[in-house]
């Protein structure tokens, strides 16, 4: 457990590379269902990574979900501090990430930045998550 005090925690995590490239081979073949769901199953396991994650962070730090706690109220974020990512409405600035990733070097796991600043693969999931038990989105 760390010392009291406010924290952060970075991180980035990635369904892996190749995602887009047979998304587009299955369209190319005529297998848009197969293209779809493909493209969509790798995105929701980034995001799935992204809440393990900071499942994990948050009984690192000393406050872990109680055992009571159901799936709908983790997915509606009713734990101790929030997550993050630039390019939403908290964090719409996407060039944010350009310090986020100086900082972290996710090359080493296959994830850079596009001219735009976007993450490539797309499957990927960036965060910085605050652990302050006043953070909110938006004064929620």
């Amino acid at each position: 457990m760390l010392a009291a005090g406010d924290h952060v925690a970075l991180f980035v995590v990635t369904a892996g590379a190749g995602v887009r490239e047979t998304a587009e081979r299955f369209k190319r073949e005529g297998e848009y269902l197969k293209s779809h769901a493909y493209a969509a199953l790798a995105l929701e396991t980034a995001e799935a990574a992204a809440e393990l994650q900071h499942q994990r962070l948050r009984a690192e730090l000393g406050f872990p979900d109680p055992p009571e706690m159901t799936t709908r109220e983790r997915l509606a974020a009713r734990y101790r501090g929030k997550r993050y990512s630039f390019g939403y409405p908290a964090c719409p600035d996407l060039a944010g990430q350009r310090q986020l990733f100086a900082a972290l070097e996710p090359a080493d796991i296959g994830v850079e930045l596009t001219e735009g600043d976007m993450m490539d693969p797309e499957a990927t999931v960036s965060a910085l998550v605050f652990h302050h038990p006043d953070a909110r989105y938006f004064g929620v």
